[in-house]
């Protein structure tokens, strides 16, 4: 490695590389010596096999053609807990010296290089061990800072070009002039004037407005616009969810969809929104995200997951081992309500999941579990959902009646700005890995029934609207309530004239239960006292 110039005292420089990010001042920070705390941390940090962890990852992700690298905040605190620091609380700064250093270290490392392979330059990711912050607590003293926040993304744009250098050329001179822009949703305010001095006086002098981008020289990066939304656990009951806007770019691009959930690592700042309603908004700007760096709040397989210690693993090892477990967690599942035995082991049965199954030919065979409970009012139904959505790690929870195909699926709507289409998830998109409860099952229309067909068997949902082709996962339990076609349930008539629901539905459940509120006077006075 000494002839690659790691452990020696020579530095070598990449020369004009481009990144979308923005310097702020010169006097602000020596950038020369902070370049080199940067570079110096990725040519010595080791991990715990006494490795030099980013040397080879650098090396792995250009040689791969990954042209992006993700670096943990921890590892570089451990190193130099300053500079860590100094990027959460200055990252507009900080981050172009990163990145500048990381690719001096690749630069390094590729050369020499054949002549017909210049340079790739990679981008610098982050990603963090600190605590998240709730969209509903972004404020004020966030912004241009380091934040973490998690949440589910309801809508994703489609890819565009933004422009990171732009060339103006004077349409009367010819004279050109080089504008840097800064990553996210900023613009750019042409200069009213030419920048070139008249030479035959005030006659020779360029009209106003002179110049025009010069496209075929200006450089672009990749942008996409995305939606991320409060996980429906987190909102408090009887509020709105929140949502804020993200951008990312470049390799960040198409890397998640509508209904996956996410930890976003970014930096918190603020745009002019282009409407104006009042002179008051003249003042106000709107928050968003310039992402650095995502975190899949699932595994591979799309199920939500939770972090156990060696201690939570060993007391889960030695439970299993209790002959009477299953019974145990069944007693467990909402212990105020008397009964329902053999529900409760359904639900735990819904809760843990099965096995997904891949088919020698290809196809696929759901393991999550559905089950309706049918029956009677005041049987505890809802109470049921409810426990069930607070202990699910991903759970929906919504009402037949106020709940649409649209709204259970996904919709179409178009941005006003852009005017272009994009998808929002619905309730089956956002449960994606965990439960969707759907009280009220019964008052559903039937149009809106038929949608999640699709959904409950094959565990997904296909949009063809408005020139939008694609399909979206819907890997999640239902768990639904209804009541019979009388509002209570009548032996007399059949258990078919009960049950107001097409085969279709009723066959993609696979446990329905029928719950009577049967009058017996022993029973009624046990769950009263």
């Amino acid at each position: 490695m000494a002839d690659q110039g790691w452990d020696t005292g020579e530095i070598a420089y990449l020369a004009d590389i481009q990144h979308p990010f923005e310097y702020k001042s010169e006097a602000q920070v020596n950038k020369t010596e902070t370049e080199n705390l940067f570079y110096n941390f990725l040519s010595s940090y080791r991990d715990s096999d006494d490795t030099f962890y980013y040397r080879d990852l650098l090396r792995r992700q250009y040689n791969s053609g990954n042209y992006f690298v993700t670096v943990n905040l921890e590892h570089l605190s451990k190193v130099n807990e300053i500079l860590a620091n100094n990027i959460i609380e200055n990252p507009t700064e900080y981050l172009p010296l990163f990145e500048n250093a990381i690719n001096r270290a690749v630069d390094e490392m590729t050369r020499p290089r054949p002549p017909t392979a210049p340079f790739k330059p990679l981008q610098l990711t982050i990603s963090s061990d600190q605590n998240p912050i709730p969209i509903r607590e972004l404020d004020a003293q966030h912004i241009s800072k380091l934040v973490k926040v998690p949440g589910i993304v309801i809508n994703v744009s489609s890819v565009k070009a933004k422009a990171t250098i732009i060339f103006l050329a004077c349409k009367n001179c010819g004279n050109t002039k080089r504008i840097s822009l800064k990553s996210g949703f900023s613009g750019i305010n042409f200069p009213r004037r030419c920048d070139r001095e008249p030479i035959g006086g005030e006659e020779d002098r360029c009209p106003l407005d002179p110049y025009e981008i010069v496209g075929d020289k200006c450089t672009l990066v990749d942008q996409q616009v995305l939606k991320l939304q409060e996980s429906p656990e987190m909102v408090p009951t009887g509020e709105l969810p929140r949502h804020v806007l993200l951008s990312v770019d470049r390799f960040l691009t198409n890397t998640v969809m509508a209904g996956s959930r996410v930890t976003t690592v970014g930096i918190f700042d603020i745009y002019q929104n282009s409407t104006f309603k009042s002179k008051s908004d003249l003042t106000t700007r709107t928050p968003y995200i310039r992402v650095v760096g995502f975190m899949h709040d699932k595994e591979e397989d799309g199920r939500g997951h939770l972090n156990y210690s060696s201690e939570d693993e060993t007391l889960f090892i030695a439970l299993s081992k209790l002959p009477d477990i299953y019974e145990r967690i069944a007693r467990s599942i909402s212990p105020t309500i008397l009964g329902s035995v053999d529900i409760k082991k359904a639900l735990a049965c819904l809760l843990f999941g099965g096995s997904r199954k891949r088919l020698p030919d290809g196809l696929k065979l759901r393991g999550d579990i559905n089950v309706l409970l049918l029956g009677d009012p005041g049987t505890a139904k809802s109470q049921l959902l409810k426990y069930v959505e607070k202990m699910a790690p991903v759970a929906v929870y919504t009402s037949g009646k106020g709940s649409s195909a649209a709204g259970l699926t996904a919709s179409v709507i178009r941005d006003p700005a852009s005017r272009d289409f994009h998808l929002e998830a619905g309730a089956m998109v956002l449960a994606d890995g965990g439960v969707a409860c759907i009280d009220e099952f019964d008052k559903m229309r039937e149009s809106d029934r038929v949608a999640i067909h699709e959904a409950m068997e094959q565990q997904t949902i296909s949009i063809a609207k408005a020139g939008i082709t694609t399909i979206l996962n819907s890997r999640t339990s239902v768990l639904a309530a209804a009541n019979s076609t009388f509002g209570r349930w009548d032996d007399s008539p059949g258990p078919e004239q009960n049950i107001d629901f097409q085969a279709t539905i009723l066959s993609r459940f696979d446990c329905i239960f029928i719950v009577k509120d049967t009058y017996d006077e022993h029973s009624d006075s046990v769950i009263l006292y």
